[in-house]
């Protein structure tokens, strides 16, 4: 299962939720980019509807997978506030 990781930084005079190179809008506190990172980490979990999907790789290669909307990531909020889990 894939394994996603949240990391809350200072951003643009404000905080933000990070995922890779991605960065979120900015939020006015440390708890409001927190709570909006854990409101995105909420829905991943979700279950989706099963859908055929097409993406290509970083080497231009296409390719072709079926998901049945049940495999979601594991998703974890990094630099969470003591006294919040993560």
């Amino acid at each position: 299962m894939a394994e996603l990781h949240y990391q809350i930084v200072q951003h643009d005079g404000g905080w933000a939720y990070k995922l890779g190179d991605v960065i979120s809008e900015t939020f006015a506190s440390h708890d409001e980019a927190v709570i909006a990172a854990e409101g995105v980490a909420a829905r991943q979990h979700r279950p989706g509807e099963p859908v055929d999907i097409e993406y290509e790789d970083g080497d231009g290669r296409w390719h072709k997978e079926h998901s049945s909307g049940d495999d979601r990531p594991d998703v974890r909020v990094d630099d969470a506030p003591i006294g919040r889990k993560s």
